[in-house]
């Protein structure tokens, strides 16, 4: 996966793009716009996706501390990447947006339950433990998980953008 110059510009400013979009949003707990990158990044770079996503981490951890809550985040969107990659390419364009939504919707939904294992590994917990970790976070799941669905109807609009982007990129 060799990146030309201009794709490692382009890469950086969209993982930037992520991280922003999270700070400009942390007044609402649990709701952002990383779902909706994740996949609109996936589905137009489809590998090559993962360099602003790990942009996005790399951020986060120079930012916010590279603490036990960031080690998650190495291998949590990783997941969603990966779930968009096993999507087909060629989907119908009517149900796009709702498979897009619902994916993201579940990345949110198990959010806590994907972070658990890391918390366990890092704490010490028990599976009892974690199981109860994974419980006490569930109301803010549901709220991950719904705020995703509604963000996700900026998918499709996102990898419009993207792809027009791209086209006129390549015409100058």
């Amino acid at each position: 996966m060799k990146l030309t110059i201009r794709e490692t510009v382009v890469f950086a400013m969209l993982g930037t793009m992520m991280y922003a979009s999270k700070m400009i949003m942390e007044l609402l707990p649990n709701v952002h716009l990383l779902g909706v990158f994740t996949i609109a990044y996936t589905v137009v770079y489809r590998k090559k996706a993962l360099y602003p996503i790990y942009v996005y981490v790399l951020l986060n951890g120079i930012f916010s501390g590279f603490a036990a809550w960031w080690i998650p985040y190495l291998y949590i969107w990783l997941v969603l990447w990966g779930a968009v990659m096993l999507l087909p390419k060629k989907m119908p364009v009517l149900i796009r947006p709702v498979v897009y939504m619902a994916v993201c919707a579940a990345h949110g939904f198990l959010f806590g339950t994907l972070y658990a294992p890391a918390q366990a590994l890092l704490y010490g917990l028990s599976l009892k433990g974690m199981v109860a970790w994974i419980i006490a976070g569930l109301p803010w799941d549901v709220v991950h998980g719904i705020s995703n669905f509604f963000c996700g109807f900026l998918i499709v609009p996102v990898v419009s953008v993207l792809r027009l982007a791209e086209r006129n990129m390549w015409k100058e």
